[in-house]
């Protein structure tokens, strides 16, 4: 084999990249696909989203529009884009047991007197994890084709990763939006590595929805308006982590206890049936957020919150929207029939016990939660 040097870089390595998946593989990640950098397709596609406004007020996705269309503009050379799949999926004794997890975790959502957190924000932060993986990967490359200039992604910058993601075969844009893969569904996470390297590109793969509609028909706030179209301003994922301002009170009901994120539209998904459990114990449930009441959320001081989700997505809300959010569910809870007379008396008064020492946001989410009650 041609010995490697930082100023040459082996074409016998870059064209034959079966190592390369090995490698990912071996750094805990489902897979790794390869795109080239041309967004032309998507462009038209993205700014059309924006003009609707259907980005609500993350205003950072309008104000880079021209650097997720243009990759090379992000790192210089750039033309080709590494994308792995990393599962989320739990491995616990209650997801092995389960005849259908996704049934499992649906029923926790009637469940009026705990709080529901999405599966992937339970355990460790996936920026970090990724992240960490990815440049240790970018560094077994550079052990095998010399130096190269790359830069890591994930999610932390301008990048429209489900579109490389599609691009390069790691699986099909579903109804929902989220990436489908055909033996891991749509529960993983995405990370990228920018390159300058030539390395042979993967075709994409076909749609695999057909007439499907499960996604679109649960959707609790018909936040998904038609195939392949969703307007965030209605997604319970981005109004419980996105939106900082005050939840619109038509839409408050519609969270049931749904309390950061929302995983519906991936639950009814048949490709889930395929979810992978992750390899990795980060995304284990911490601080038992996989099945948890409401009141005892709602008792955690700033200080709780802040130490409690330590290393978590959660913690990047901040306190604020964290108790806004639970003022809404323990509202539902309260005009909910599944809940014991003595469950809402506990309820109305821990709202109660806070009024006069939250923000004005959370204040108003606690007087909607028991005016509907009176």
């Amino acid at each position: 084999m041609t010995p490697l040097t930082p100023s040459n870089p082996s074409a016998e390595w870059i064209n034959q990249i079966d190592w390369l998946r090995d490698e990912a593989r071996s750094l805990g990640f489902g897979d790794i696909r390869i795109s080239d950098t041309d967004m032309s397709q998507a462009g038209p596609k993205l700014r059309e989203w924006l003009e609707a406004g259907r980005h609500g007020d993350m205003n950072y996705m309008s104000q880079h529009e021209h650097l997720r269309v243009q990759p090379a503009l992000l790192h210089e050379g750039t033309i080709r884009v590494l994308t792995v799949r990393m599962d989320y999926l739990p491995d616990t004794s209650e997801m092995r047991s389960a005849i259908d997890w996704r049934q499992a975790e649906l029923q926790k959502e009637q469940q009026a007197g705990d709080g529901t957190i999405a599966i992937y924000a339970r355990g460790r932060d996936y920026h970090k994890v990724l992240r960490l993986r990815l440049q240790d990967l970018a560094n077994r490359i550079q052990e095998k084709i010399g130096s190269f200039g790359y830069r890591v992604f994930v999610d932390s910058g301008p990048v429209m990763e489900v579109e490389l993601a599609q691009k390069s075969g790691l699986g099909w844009r579903g109804k929902h939006t989220l990436l489908l893969n055909r033996e891991a569904g749509s529960m993983f996470f995405l990370g990228e590595i920018f390159v300058d390297v030539p390395f042979p590109v993967d075709p994409p793969v076909t749609g695999h929805c057909g007439e499907c509609s499960a996604c679109i028909d649960i959707c609790p706030t018909q936040a998904i308006t038609a195939p392949y179209q969703l307007d965030a301003r209605r997604c319970i994922s981005y109004l419980t982590i996105e939106h900082k301002g005050s939840i619109p009170v038509e839409l408050r009901p519609l969270l049931g206890n749904r309390v950061y994120g929302c995983d519906d539209c991936q639950l009814a998904c048949p490709w889930n049936k395929f979810a992978q459990m992750s390899q990795l114990p980060d995304f284990l449930p911490r601080h038992g957020l996989d099945r948890i009441s409401l009141l005892e959320l709602w008792s955690w001081s700033e200080d709780d919150f802040l130490k409690r989700h330590e290393g978590s997505p959660i913690r990047r809300i901040g306190y604020q929207a964290w108790q806004r959010n639970l003022a809404v569910g323990m509202g539902n809870a309260l005009r909910s029939a599944k809940t014991s007379a003595s469950d809402k008396a506990s309820i109305q008064s821990a709202l109660k016990t806070k009024l006069e020492t939250v923000s004005p946001l959370v204040k108003e989410h606690i007087d909607w939660a028991l005016s509907e009650n009176i």
